[in-house]
């Protein structure tokens, strides 16, 4: 039935085909993450990473209605191009964009839920969604979350976007039996910066014990997914004393300015940008190719598991 929705980029096929490691990249990155061309550049970049480290890059998106496992790059630069006129989609938006036949940029979210589809178990993005600052007033709390706690997939990230309330989804994740994993690291890491006052679950050094606890975790029926928190470089590492006060700039201006839902993540994001002279864009380029990188390795490990 699937079949009738989904199409399987065929080198992406191929691989998952014959045991060969794929990772899968979200679309929201391109479309309302980044502006034009560096978001086509970064996107490219970043699967070329992915090939060079030995997998199969797999983006994933929704075209003209089609739920696409591994896009062409005339479809990521059109993807690109069109930006914010492309609809941010989560597990609530999939079947309307499919039965209107509209173009969607697929959030951490949807982007699991196309994977597990296809078969792919380790994703590589920026940061996750989380409890918004302000949530017990709001109630304002990403689905991304919510599918972690569902779809079998591990999600390598430089961890919540630190433009959350990090203790909050800290706790959120725990309640829904979601672990997450510090990759060579105690402290959960805070996107922009490599520590955060907050701890991860289980510390593992190397590709090979974190594919290792992926496989015995779905091997033995425990459903759900997994965060991989992977450390911005140091080298791009923000000064945590600047993050912070650009991020309350950025908040304040937000509520000010009535911004909530799914477009306050943007907003934010953009303002940091702008506040940062560009510097927290080219940080997040950074983490998100390491993220590639080390996604590139567990999806090894785990088809040698």
């Amino acid at each position: 039935m699937l079949n009738t929705y989904l199409d399987i980029l065929p080198e992406v096929a191929d691989a998952l085909a014959n045991n060969r490691p794929v990772v899968a990249l979200e679309s929201t990155i391109i479309s309302h993450g980044m502006p034009y061309p560096r978001n086509v550049e970064t996107a490219l970049l970043v699967e070329r990473t992915i090939r060079d480290s030995g997998a199969t890059p797999a983006t994933i998106a929704i075209i003209e209605g089609r739920l696409k496992v591994g896009l062409s790059e005339a479809e990521i630069t059109h993807l690109g191009q069109a930006g914010t006129a492309v609809t941010k989609v989560s597990r609530r938006d999939i079947p309307f964009m499919v039965a209107g036949k509209k173009d969607g940029a697929t959030t951490v979210a949807a982007t699991m839920i196309l994977a597990e589809m296809a078969g792919i178990k380790v994703f590589a993005t920026g940061g996750i969604g989380g409890v918004h600052r302000g949530a017990q007033e709001t109630f304002d709390i990403s689905a991304d979350l919510q599918e972690l706690a569902s779809t079998d997939v591990a999600v390598v990230c430089a961890g919540a976007k630190s433009i959350l309330d990090l203790a909050l989804t800290r706790e959120y994740l725990e309640t829904q039996g979601v672990p997450v994993i510090g990759y060579q690291t105690s402290s959960l890491p805070a996107f922009y910066t490599r520590e955060s006052e907050h701890g991860v679950d289980y510390r593992l050094d190397s590709a090979q014990q974190i594919a290792a606890a992926l496989k015995a975790k779905w091997t033995m029926g425990l459903t759900g997914g997994v965060v991989v928190a992977n450390p911005i470089p140091q080298e791009f590492a923000m000064p945590v004393e600047r993050i912070n006060a650009v991020i309350e700039q950025a908040l304040a201006e937000a509520d000010e300015q009535g911004i909530s839902g799914k477009d306050s993540t943007p907003f934010l994001l953009a303002r940091v940008c702008e506040l940062t002279g560009g510097n927290s864009l080219d940080s997040n380029i950074q983490l998100v190719l390491n993220n590639a990188k080390l996604g590139a390795e567990i999806a090894k490990e785990y088809c040698q598991s």
